[in-house]
């Protein structure tokens, strides 16, 4: 078994500067890929990301808000890299609340930045991911269960990269592209750190008494991109520490 199993691999992750983004940057280099990875605000931040890659990592700035940001970062990777062989979905925001407290611009981000840039990468993607192309959507747990109150609309995104997945798992079988999509439970990042409010609630509905790392979903990730996850597709694959158990 090659111990660098993404060797000779390019990769495209949206939203790579922080977080499960950045977890999944880092195992995709540390397995071999060349990996691009975009941020919208964070410069130093995507810049350190990069950095601790020992520079194998290139940031790129796009707005996942913007059709001509994200279609100019998948151009950007496969010039850059001869070519486009993974692309990482994990651009995304959440908003919550009583749907009747939330505002229109709030929802707004969410249906643009979780569902459609998804449908623009993809589709821009597409005129470069030949035989064994991976496409690796990140959802969330909250397309199956949501416990809590305040999470419908941020729950209809995730359930639409789910469905997504399913159908685009047909249309792109014939051209030898798979396509999944990874469904984190409770991440210690700083939107929800392992120590902060949030915490005792969710430890409350998990099976596990911990939450999950950056490093965990990176790895998931990166096995989903390599050769052995050739037979998996259309799949919603939770790494939830039991949420849905």
């Amino acid at each position: 078994m090659a111990t660098r199993p993404l060797e000779g691999k390019t990769a495209l992750v949206t939203g790579g500067s922080r977080g499960v983004g950045a977890g999944i940057v880092a195992r995709l280099a540390a397995d071999g890929a060349k990996v691009a990875f975009t941020y919208a605000q964070a410069r130093e931040q995507a810049e350190s990301v990069a950095a601790a890659t020992g520079g194998v990592a290139h940031p790129i700035h796009a707005d996942s808000r913007h059709e001509q940001d994200v279609e100019a970062a998948v151009a950007q990777t496969a010039e850059r890299f001869g070519g486009l062989d993974i692309l990482v979905n994990n651009a995304g925001v959440g908003s919550f609340g009583p749907i009747t407290d939330l505002k229109i611009d709030e929802i707004d981000a969410m249906l643009t930045i979780n569902v459609r840039s998804v449908v623009i990468a993809i589709r821009a993607a597409l005129a470069h991911l030949g035989e064994g192309g991976r496409i690796i959507n990140i959802g969330s747990i909250n397309a199956d269960r949501t416990p809590f109150p305040g999470q419908s609309v941020y729950a209809l995104t995730k359930g639409a990269v789910q469905s997504l997945t399913r159908g685009l798992a047909r249309e792109l079988a014939p051209r030898g592209i798979t396509i999944n999509n990874v469904q984190p439970g409770p991440i210690d990042t700083d939107a929800n750190p392992a120590d902060g409010p949030l915490a005792p609630s969710m430890l409350g509905v998990m099976a596990t008494d911990r939450y999950g790392t950056a490093a965990e979903v990176g790895a998931f990730v990166s096995y989903l991109a390599g050769p052995e996850a050739a037979y998996i597709t259309g799949s919603s694959l939770n790494i939830d520490g039991g949420f849905t158990a």
